[in-house]
């Protein structure tokens, strides 16, 4: 892990969210080990919401598949619902399912970072301080709310029919 990203985690806290209790005790013993301190953990979507609107929660870590509801949706609720504690939350979504369509979906609802299935502690480490050292820009589209989709700022060199 990168010294010049050394981030202190005991600062931050997380919510894990997976239906597999396995999944959640591994996620928590990772967070542990890179110094996290304050952990919530939730199996189902009505215990994330209830735990975002009674605990400061700083990091959404979901996994995609939730049962009877996705992470999709309780995405959708964190970041278009009027009940929302922080539409910007930064959400980290893991999942088995990393085809280009799950991931573009993901995306397309507002997610800021994508994990697939199985990770190393360095992959999640480094999406980890992606969200925390370079957070993202949020855009407010009439059909899209969340984090600038664009990865690289590219300079454009033709007119700005935006200005029009």
């Amino acid at each position: 892990m990168s010294q010049s990203q050394r981030i202190d985690f005991a600062k931050i806290s997380f919510l894990i969210v997976d239906t597999n209790p396995l999944a959640i005790d591994m996620m928590n013993d990772i967070l542990r080990m890179l110094g996290a301190m304050r952990i919530f953990r939730a199996t189902h979507v009505d215990r994330a919401i209830d735990l975002l609107g009674n605990e400061e929660i700083d990091i959404v870590i979901t996994e995609r598949e939730l049962g009877d509801q996705s992470g999709l949706e309780l995405l959708d609720l964190v970041r278009n619902s009027s009940v929302s504690p922080n539409r910007m939350l930064p959400v980290i979504m893991l999942t088995a399912n990393s085809e280009p369509e799950h991931v573009i979906e993901a995306r397309d609802s507002g997610v800021t970072e994508f994990v697939a299935k199985p990770f190393t502690v360095e992959s999640l480490y480094r999406r980890l301080v992606s969200v925390i050292a370079r957070p993202r820009s949020f855009v407010n589209a009439e059909s899209y709310f969340g984090p600038d989709r664009r990865r690289k700022q590219i300079a454009f060199s033709g007119p700005d029919r935006r200005a029009e």
